[in-house]
Order: structure tokens, then C-alpha cells, then sequence
């Protein structure tokens, strides 16, 4: 059976030159894109429950952009003033430069990272009298509140958005030959609207360690995974599979 059909669990890309338009054209396969999880806001009286306190920090860790807008969705929700004086941490120069959007960048202090987590904690020690926010989502990596526990800084982890899944009734997953996830999320979402979906032909391609072993959790096999050696990016996986799959 040689590879036709392929479901990525994301949005459609809005550039238009994607790795995934590439595949389209150069080995004649179909890909859809369709999101298996969304986010939701957290309202200020479900915030407040949490009782913290943004004022009383003087910096932000941002690590990505959904955490930017519900920050600062959540501040004018709550009326909040937040200071000149108050820093920011994001993940990369695009995360740190997506700030416009809320704020006047050149009169802020604003730092970023390579993309790492580590490399931003990296930075952050330079700033370790600091009082940290960090804004996450309901489901997020572990990871990164143990890292900052573990460095001995002074944070408050906030709960400022849910990931959620998305209604998929109307989508028959079977009728893909590849389906690719990439956050454990995405698998929850396939069993809570398909409980009863069986793997057999379908291919399963996964990006990411914790993805990976989400997949092997909940009983499926992995068929594709990334990051690899030779493929550092899922697009790049899928590619090496269907010329090596497609010409038996």
C-alpha cells in the first residue's frame, strides 16, 4: 500500500512555503491539516483561584505565544496595569518580538533565548533577584517548572489557559494512511473522540520524545517518529518514509 493520504494534527500552514506543500508536489500524496486540541481562556474569577498575584512579580517567562495573549488578555480582564518596570523572558527572538502586539518594545526590558529552555534559564540567572510569572497552560511540560525549581528561583506558576480537545465527529481518521501528532494532547483527543478507533494500516508518525511515548501509552505503534538523526523535522521524516515506502 503506498502512501496517499496524510492527516497532520495542526493548522494549516498560513506561509506559503511549507515542507508539507513540498511533499504534496514532489511525491504526489495529499495532506490535510486539522487541529486535534485547542486552547481556552481561563476567566479572572478561575484565575483568582489560584490566588496569585501578577503585580507582585517583577518579570514574565514567556515561552510561547498563546502565553503572551492570555497574559495580557487576562491583565485587562482584571484591570491591571502592568509597569514599564516589569521584564520579560521569552523563548526565542520571534516569541520576544510577537510582544509588540501588547506592548511599546523599545521601552520595555525584554530578553530571549536560542529557542531552549536552557538557554533562557541561562539568562535568567543574571536576573536572579527577580520575582518570576510563569503562565502556562493546563497541560505543559514539567520540565520547565522543574528546571526553575531546581535553579532556586523565586516563580509563581500560573494556570492562564486550557488545552482542550477539538469536536472531530465529523472526521473519519481511517480513511488516512498517515496520521502525525505532535503532543501527547493530540493523542487524548483521538481516544476521546474515537474510542474505539483501531491502528491497524494506518501509519502513525509522532514529533517528539513525550509524544512518542504517548502513543506507545494508549496501545498504538509508531511508525514514524521525530526527531531523528537524519530527519530533525517531522516533514523531513515523512519524506525519507514515503520514498523509502513508495517504491515497493
Amino acid at each position: 500500500m503506498k502512501i496517499k493520504k496524510i492527516l497532520v494534527t495542526q493548522p494549516r500552514p498560513q506561509i506559503e512555503k511549507s515542507p508539507y506543500f513540498d511533499l504534496e508536489k514532489n511525491h504526489n500524496v495529499h495532506v490535510d491539516f486539522r487541529p486535534f486540541i485547542h486552547v481556552e481562556d481561563i476567566a479572572a474569577s478561575e484565575f483568582r483561584r489560584q490566588k496569585i498575584a501578577i503585580l507582585d512579580h517583577t518579570a514574565v517567562i514567556f515561552t510561547s505565544r498563546i502565553a503572551i495573549d492570555h497574559f495580557f488578555r487576562l491583565a485587562k480582564e482584571m484591570r491591571l496595569t502592568i509597569p514599564e518596570t516589569m521584564k520579560y523572558f521569552c523563548i526565542s527572538e520571534a516569541t520576544a518580538f510577537y510582544l509588540q502586539k501588547h506592548i511599546t518594545y523599545r521601552k520595555r526590558k525584554i530578553f530571549y533565548a536560542n529557542g531552549t529552555f536552557d538557554d533562557l534559564i541561562t539568562i535568567a540567572k543574571k536576573y536572579s533577584n527577580e520575582n518570576f510569572f510563569l503562565p502556562l497552560s493546563d497541560i505543559h511540560k514539567q520540565e520547565i517548572p522543574d528546571k526553575l525549581t531546581k535553579e532556586k528561583f523565586k516563580f509563581s506558576k500560573a494556570i492562564l489557559y486550557k488545552t482542550v480537545s477539538s469536536d472531530l465527529s465529523d472526521l473519519q481518521c481511517d480513511s488516512y494512511d498517515v496520521i502525525v501528532f505532535f503532543t501527547p494532547a493530540d493523542i487524548a483527543s483521538l481516544k476521546q473522540n474515537f474510542p474505539n478507533f483501531q491502528q491497524n494500516d494506518t501509519l502513525i508518525a509522532s514529533f517528539g520524545t513525550t509524544t512518542a511515548k504517548a502513543v506507545t501509552d494508549a496501545g498504538f505503534r509508531l511508525d514514524i517518529p521525530a526527531p531523528a538523526p537524519k530527519a530533525p523535522s517531522m516533514a523531513t521524516a515523512l519524506e525519507q518514509f514515503i520514498k523509502k515506502h513508495n517504491k515497493k
